[in-house]
């Protein structure tokens, strides 16, 4: 019994030569007034934690991926609010892939090779819990941040559906077209708010916050008003009033073009 307790007391200590012990020790020799013990390992342990997520061993990484932080989904960007206090998540996004090396066999363009990349590091992220900005994928495919916002604005425009970025989930940047594409979905295509908000991965809120802002624009521009009086009747910027406008111009081109093809079709 002696000799357990001895060998206890005297190797026992070993089991405290630790990482998290060793930044506990050091958080309380750099801020003596943050707290006890029990608050010193709290800290310690929450930057274990976010070490653990942002480093990965080389073997959980394959050929052509890349660790990458994006924005994360549910931290949305506030006023003044820098980058640096924005929640990040660590993303493995594929960089290279077999994909890309076809489409190289095939010969498609490079705008039709990068839209294709572009478009795929997007899904990849969000499906981690993250978001891209433009300015990411600038950097991830060597390009400029206003060419990836046209190819992806061409992109969604063609194939009338949402890439989620940080320009279209948050509204960050030149990724507006969202906007048109909810409203095309359920003026022109009649469908609900529930599937549009599945199909162009927002929550329900926004898009009927979208529709109902879209509405109420529209109900002022029948009553005559202007850009500038619907602006300040409904308390928002004058570039979206305008952006709205331009969205019910184009589903009245859309409505106009359908009557003409039913009418043409009659007649024959």
């Amino acid at each position: 019994m002696r000799e357990s307790s001895s060998i206890k007391r005297k190797f026992k200590p070993l089991g405290d030569k630790s990482l998290k012990n060793v930044l506990a020790h050091k958080i309380g020799k750099e801020f003596p007034r943050i707290g006890g013990v029990r608050i010193r390992e709290l800290c310690a342990e929450m930057i274990l934690e976010v070490c653990n997520k942002h480093i990965r061993p080389l073997e959980s990484l394959q050929h052509g991926q890349v660790l990458w932080m994006g924005f994360s989904i549910n931290d949305p960007p506030k006023q003044y609010r820098r980058t640096a206090d924005t929640e990040m998540i660590p993303v493995v996004l594929d960089l290279s892939c077999t994909d890309d090396i076809e489409a190289r066999l095939r010969r498609d363009t490079p705008k039709q090779r990068l839209t294709k990349k572009a478009v795929r590091l997007c899904l990849q992220a969000h499906k981690q819990g993250a978001l891209l900005s433009n300015c990411d994928l600038a950097e991830l495919l060597n390009l400029s941040d206003s060419y990836v916002a046209h190819l992806l604005c061409a992109y969604e425009k063609k194939d009338d559906n949402v890439i989620p970025r940080r320009a279209t989930l948050h509204d960050m940047g030149s990724g507006l077209t969202h906007k048109r594409i909810i409203c095309h979905k359920r003026y022109a295509q009649g469908k609900s708010p529930e599937q549009i908000a599945r199909e162009t991965y927002h929550a329900l809120e926004s898009v009927d916050r979208y529709l109902s802002q879209y509405d109420r624009v529209c109900h002022c521009r029948n009553q005559g008003m202007q850009p500038d009086q619907i602006a300040y009747t409904l308390k928002c910027s004058v570039a979206l009033v305008r952006e709205y406008i331009q969205i019910d111009e184009d589903l009245d081109a859309n409505r106009c073009d359908d009557q003409n093809k039913t009418f043409k079709g009659r007649t024959r």
